[in-house]
């Protein structure tokens, strides 16, 4: 009976993007992996996202349900469409809710140039829907899990204007975390906008330095709160790394939990990865010097026997580290390596790269765009794989990486610190590379001994063996999340 019950635990995902539809980041792949592996292990769950510009309604066979909704904004009427479709190959539902002014946009936040002045109102609007929804289509999920600041006022209106609605009794929440620097800061006037009442403007509830904080209000309203590995979770509870609302996560301590997110083998494995010319196994490591002579020739480098590669795939900002790649690259370009670099980002990232490379051509490749394919290349034919944040929640490049048998270096911080173990000579306990401080010369100290490690080739197949016997995927993750549906709706 009780296995009966637990399978009928319905589950409601809302974010602001998904893979396969819409990406931006790593939100769109953890709620495009979540929900496949909670479907798994027998739960409805359903997800809802923004219907952009970008998503290919024929590709995605995506039908409109006729259902509409109107909801006021700032005293104008603004009407949402709810189409539906399923992910590809299951029979889970996903709910797209349209609205040309607010989400026909060529870019899902932002232009070059900045936010969209209307955030505020464009994600109010979308949270606003997704409540109304759920009681004109009569489904009223067990939890929703909410992903960060773009629907954090769903739990806010669920305990406000909502609350004396009996349909929504007991529909718990659950707010996942996914990067604490971006938090939803308006004027107070957008609560008015938002139907809100004004008495939330206040300090224990979502005032926060004279304006409004979306996501303090997620925190101080969701039933639970959780971020997306253990050590960020307790990151985040300090001064130096909570962005200013460290003092209320502290207040509800007890309810913040943290889960690292996995990844996705059945795209990210070298064994099937149809983007490589060759597949490999932690047998047939071997293997993965073809595809570096491939990924060199690519990039126009010339190959040369015995000399690592670096990779580096990020976004080309100061939260990655990449000032400290930049203190050092002179004396990394020194050292006996070649460098490749993939992403975009901030302009001043792109232009202090492509300097470095025309100073160094033979020895250095940049690449500012979005390739998936070269992507898949550079976590294959690398020999170490870069990841120097200043501060990392999670991140899914060092477990991808692991899963290639391309070892890791990485600052110890967040999700990175949860994964990635420093090597021990004696134990032969470990898989990559770790340095700690803020001190740029200890990443180059650091890599230095990987590249010492690297002349050792016996040493350095133990290492990407223990990585590559590593386990990241969803299912465990995926249950862990589960504990934390049920401690909401106990709540």
């Amino acid at each position: 009976m009780a296995k009966k019950e637990e399978n009928r635990l319905k589950i409601l995902v809302v974010a602001s993007e998904c893979v396969p539809f819409v990406k931006t980041g790593g939100l769109a792949d953890v709620v495009g992996a979540l929900p496949i592996s909670l479907k798994k292990l027998g739960y409805d769950v359903r997800v809802a996202i923004p219907k952009y510009k970008t998503i290919n309604e024929e590709k995605f066979k995506i039908r409109d349900t006729g259902l509409r909704i109107d909801i006021d904004i700032a005293l104008f009427n603004h009407t949402a469409s709810i189409k539906e479709s399923v992910f590809p190959g299951t029979d889970i539902p996903v709910y797209f809710i349209e609205n040309k002014e607010f989400f026909d946009r060529d870019e899902l936040y932002r232009t070059p140039q900045g936010e969209y002045w209307d955030n505020a109102e464009r994600f109010m609007f979308f949270s606003r829907v997704i409540v109304e929804m759920l009681r004109l289509m009569d489904f009223k999920p067990d939890v929703i899990n909410i992903n960060d600041w773009h629907t954090a006022l769903i739990p806010v209106y669920l305990k406000t204007i909502y609350a004396s609605n009996d349909f929504y009794k007991n529909v718990a929440t659950v707010y996942s975390i996914h990067n604490i620097a971006y938090q939803g800061l308006f004027d107070k006037e957008k609560l008015s906008h938002a139907n809100l009442p004004m008495d939330l403007f206040s300090i224990d509830k979502m005032e926060f330095y004279g304006g409004i904080n979306y996501m303090k209000g997620g925190i101080v309203f969701s039933d639970i709160i959780n971020t997306v590995s253990k050590r960020y979770r307790d990151e985040i509870m300090t001064s130096e790394f909570g962005y200013g609302l460290d003092g209320v996560l502290r207040t509800r301590a007890n309810d913040v939990y943290g889960i690292l997110n996995g990844i996705d083998y059945s795209i990210w494995n070298p064994k099937t990865d149809t983007l490589l010319p060759v597949n490999y196994n932690e047998d047939s490591l071997e293997l993965k010097e073809q595809i570096k002579k491939k990924l060199l020739d690519d990039v126009g480098l010339k190959y040369t026997e015995n000399i690592p590669l670096i990779g580096l795939i990020s976004r080309l900002d100061d939260q990655k580290g990449l000032d400290f790649i930049a203190a050092i690259i002179d004396d990394m370009m020194r050292l006996n390596l070649q460098f490749i670099l993939l992403g975009t980002g901030d302009e001043k990232y792109h232009n202090l790269f492509n300097l470095i490379k025309a100073k160094y051509p033979e020895k250095i490749s940049v690449n500012i765009k979005f390739d998936n394919k070269l992507a898949h290349l550079i976590y294959a034919g690398s020999d170490i794989f870069l990841m120097p944040s200043r501060f990392e929640p999670c991140g899914l490049g060092q477990m991808i990486a692991l899963k290639y048998g391309t070892i890791p270096l990485v600052r110890e911080t967040g999700g990175l610190a949860d994964t990635v173990l420093q090597y021990n000579f004696k134990t032969k306990q470990g898989n990559g590379f770790v340095f700690s401080g803020y001190d740029p010369y200890a990443l180059l100290y650091t890599l230095k001994i990987a590249i010492d490690t690297y002349k050792n080739k016996t040493v350095w197949r133990k290492i990407q063996a223990n990585g590559m016997k590593t386990d990241f995927s969803w299912d465990e993750s995926a249950k862990e999340y589960v504990e934390i549906y049920r401690k909401a709706i106990e709540k």
